[in-house]
């Protein structure tokens, strides 16, 4: 049977703009999701029984899996026969804001695609995407993007390959917690493109803008606030946990060694396009 080993990169959100709510709940942002060479592994082998299988690093209730139900979407909408059965191999911290399950569900639909020999185009893929989650859809897109909507509305934009700094202090942060607080602030001005292509223009992109959620996420969860207390120029990307600094020089092994033993520190670049499209 066909046997498919894909790579499921993260992202950073080099700001975060919460600029609206919407009547329904949902909030309206902006933001810049860039790719990066930290992955997941998905494998996907072909199966005749029509079942889905799913073993490798499960987080949580299987059922609920974004593979999972990413490779039922399919099944539903094209009414394919065949089974599959995924092995996933996690990097990407969960609970982290890196995209991890997002990133897993949008490799998971475009291995089927191919697969099971599906023949879907991109626009048909995320057409379906939002279905899974918010940030499925920019990981289909597959290159580096401006943000806005609810997470729906992808621009891309050019980025210059960077080498980051990601600091993840071992703790799960919910988003909806986040999302839901009373203090967040919901109001950022509403800006276009053309402000941060400016910025880019002049590089002086790294720093432009703020993350709207990491004020909060400080207060709730005492772990990300130490790493600030640690590393005050560091970002958080999307509802935390982890935070990251585009880097020239990469942190002294004398100031990793004095880090509590679970957090964990990559080093990692951007990708100007996903790995899948890039192959």
């Amino acid at each position: 049977m066909e046997l498919l080993n894909l790579p499921a990169p993260a992202k950073l959100n080099l700001f975060l703009h919460i600029t609206g709510r919407l009547p329904n709940g949902y909030h309206e942002l902006q933001s810049v999701f860039v790719l990066i060479d930290l992955c997941d592994r998905i494998d996907l082998r072909m199966t005749q029984d029509g079942q889905i299988h799913r073993t490798g690093d499960v987080i949580g209730d299987v059922e609920k899996d974004l593979c999972v139900r990413a490779a039922r979407l399919l099944k539903e909408k094209t009414g394919c026969p065949l089974g599959v059965a995924i092995h996933v191999e996690k990097k990407i911290p969960s609970g982290a804001g890196m995209g991890g399950g997002s990133s897993d569900a949008a490799t998971t639909l475009m291995g089927l695609n191919r697969l099971w020999n599906l023949g879907l185009s991109k626009a048909e893929l995320m057409e379906m995407a939002p279905k899974l989650g918010a940030d499925v859809p920019f990981f289909l897109l597959g290159t580096n993007a401006w943000v806005e909507g609810i997470g729906e509305k992808l621009t891309p934009i050019d980025i210059p390959e960077t080498l980051f700094e990601v600091i993840w202090p071992g703790v799960h942060q919910g988003t909806p917690e986040i999302f839901s607080h009373k203090d967040l602030t919901r109001d950022t001005e509403r800006v276009t493109m053309t402000f941060f292509a400016d910025a880019l223009a002049k590089n002086k992109w790294s720093r432009w803008g703020h993350n709207d959620l990491e004020p909060i996420v400080r207060r709730v969860n005492p772990e990300v606030a130490k790493v600030f207390e640690l590393l005050p120029d560091f970002r958080m990307t999307g509802s935390g946990s982890a935070v990251f600094k585009p880097t020239d020089e990469p942190l002294a092994k004398g100031v990793l060694e004095n880090f509590p033993q679970k957090w964990q520190h990559f080093l990692v670049k951007s990708f100007t396009i996903h790995p899948l499209l890039s192959a």
